[in-house]
């Protein structure tokens, strides 16, 4: 079988990807639930902490990419942009949910995505401690882990009375864009805060129904966008378009389950 020109690009960054995701876990895991683990606050009004462990970790996968990609851009969280030349952004998480991190809790992960100017068409959501990596792409939408690797395939739930929906933090961005959640999260069958990136990694494992969440950067929502599409489902602003540079974000298992929560938020918006 001879393989397209778009199926090996999709190869080569996979394998590529998930030697970041690697580097990445053995940059990140020493630090983890460590006593004594320094973080920095990078706000004056708020607690948005980076550690020693974020920025380890990015370095780690930037070292990969500036011998394997070395026209590539990068744009990461910690370290900012790298211009290329060949068209193709790497997007890179360190470690989304440092405030899980420093908890403890293993809901944080190392996001990947890689995009062009369409946005992103390759994502990796990697769990390093319980050791799941969820990859989407045209080519492949895969979860492997401690069970196994499985096909990852968003739910099939058509009213939002029987969704279960997902965001990071009770209030949700504005006072308004909080609103307009709860306007939502009402109606739901269930509701679940706090989960970061890795609520995005269980809707496209077919776990959970909605994501919502406003505030975003373009490396917090990029990976979760293509492995969550490669698996079935819709992710969207408020409005109804591309997430792809960050703010508000409606992740949904299916048009219909998206199209209910969409009407409410842009209702309550309103």
């Amino acid at each position: 079988m001879t393989l397209s020109p778009d199926t090996v690009e999709l190869e080569n960054i996979d394998t590529i990807a998930q030697r970041m995701a690697d580097a990445a876990r053995a940059a990140i895991l020493p630090y983890f639930r460590q006593a004594g683990l320094d973080s920095e606050n990078k706000l004056a009004d708020g607690f948005d902490p980076v550690t020693e462990a974020d920025r380890a970790a990015e370095r780690a996968m930037r070292a990969i990419l500036e011998e394997n990609c070395p026209d590539d851009a990068i744009l990461g969280e910690e370290y900012g942009q790298s211009n290329g030349t060949s068209g193709r952004t790497w997007v890179l998480d360190p470690i989304d949910g440092t405030r899980g991190f420093v908890s403890g809790t293993p809901t944080w992960g190392v996001l990947i995505a890689v995009s062009n100017a369409r946005g992103p068409y390759y994502g990796l959501v990697d769990q390093p401690y319980i050791a799941e990596r969820f990859i989407g792409s045209a080519a492949k939408a895969e979860l492997t882990g401690p069970s196994g690797t499985s096909v990852l395939k968003t739910r099939s739930t058509k009213a939002l009375h029987d969704a279960i929906v997902f965001t990071t933090f009770p209030e949700v961005g504005t006072p308004q864009e909080a609103a307009a959640f709860r306007a939502v999260a009402e109606k739901a069958k269930l509701t679940r805060y706090g989960m970061d990136c890795y609520a995005y990694a269980l809707l496209a494992a077919g776990q959970v129904d909605l994501v919502i969440e406003a505030g975003l950067q373009a490396y917090d929502i990029q990976a979760p966008i293509a492995v969550i599409e490669a698996a079935g489902g819709i992710v969207t602003n408020w409005e109804g378009d591309p997430a792809h540079e960050g703010g508000r974000a409606l992740a949904a298992a299916n048009a219909d389950i998206h199209a209910q929560a969409l009407a409410l938020l842009q209702e309550s918006a309103a």
